[in-house]
């Protein structure tokens, strides 16, 4: 008998086409709602596996209503949507997606601090509203990438690959991590630093940490204050590691100088929101891997880590 497998949200035909091949498949078919909580509850009872994104919450609650699941296949590098220790205390697998996706989200990385530098959205819209009547010296004027200091709180893969990408603009990098990297620094010439001395000689911080209960909030308004009036923050990691209370209050004061977002706390992110209505603000709707290339390989790989644990193997990128 085919394992029955529920998939939360519209996949290409290709990756479907493979999972039905030796599964029973039951699928989300709205691409832009996500699967309402109470359909979750009622097709995870009696489903192998479960094929999810970061709009799922799989909490304890929910796992206790799945008597025969075996495995949880996020797409997606991070799994803060997953409650960790309820899926191995019932003995779930739960795998993710890393590492083909690494490249491309440093590159929307890259492109969110040099469009926040260059206040380049800013500026189209300013042509665009017919308010472009002449040049003047100071018109639109922006801060400069090439040999300014980048700082990258963070240096996983991706953050590795935005090093990279600086060196580039000859920026100098620095760096803060849980543990100092020492083959990366000659590798990328860059020097590690404390939370606090990144912060205050950077005039770009990239945050590019996982979110944690540690990270959470990690960036909150003592350390804004640290940042000088003229640095720019970018975050593509996560929403909650920078507090946005405290965010939208430097941004209004201008104790920095701008911010690009491509996650929030909450997403999607309402309209509403205190920090939309700032012109110092360049926001993307969380589209770090957003390359058709790339979302085919994490489909992709999702769909290998369920088949492969479904199979009774060893999936290539287990959480737990």
């Amino acid at each position: 008998m085919k394992r029955k497998v529920y998939v939360t949200r519209k996949l290409p035909d290709v990756i479907v086409e493979r999972l039905s091949e030796t599964c029973e498949i039951r699928m989300w078919e709205e691409e832009e709602r996500p699967v309402p909580r109470e359909v979750l509850e009622e097709e995870i009872k009696d489903v192998d596996g479960l094929y999810c994104l970061l709009t799922e919450q799989i909490d304890a609650p929910l796992l206790d209503r799945a008597d025969k699941l075996k495995v949880i296949a996020n797409m997606a590098v991070g799994y803060n949507n997953i409650d960790i220790d309820a899926a191995k205390e019932r003995g779930v697998t739960v795998t993710n997606t890393p590492g083909v996706l690494t490249e491309t989200t440093a590159d929307l990385t890259f492109s969110l601090l040099m469009a926040t530098a260059r206040r380049i959205p800013e500026a189209s819209e300013y042509l665009r509203n017919g308010e472009w009547k002449t040049w003047s010296p100071m018109q639109l004027t922006g801060q400069d990438i090439h040999g300014a200091t980048l700082g990258i709180i963070g240096l996983g893969r991706i953050g590795e690959a935005v090093a990279k990408r600086a060196k580039g603009f000859d920026m100098k990098v620095l760096y803060h991590n849980r543990s100092q990297n020492r083959e990366a620094e000659g590798r990328l010439e860059l020097h590690y630093t404390e939370l606090h001395t990144l912060l205050r000689e950077s005039d770009f911080v990239c945050v590019l940490t996982p979110f944690t209960p540690e990270t959470k909030n990690m960036i909150d308004k003592e350390e804004l204050d640290r940042m000088k009036e003229s640095a720019i923050i970018i975050n593509t990691a996560r929403g909650g590691i920078v507090n946005e209370k405290a965010l939208y209050d430097a941004l209004k004061e201008k104790s920095i100088w701008a911010a690009g977002l491509d996650v929030f706390e909450e997403e999607p992110v309402s309209l509403n929101h205190p920090l939309l209505s700032l012109p110092n603000l360049v926001t993307l709707p969380h589209i770090g891997s957003a390359s058709i290339a790339t979302r085919m390989k994490m489909a992709d790989l999702a769909a290998t880590n369920l088949l492969d644990v479904l199979a009774g193997g060893d999936p290539p990128n287990k959480v737990v």
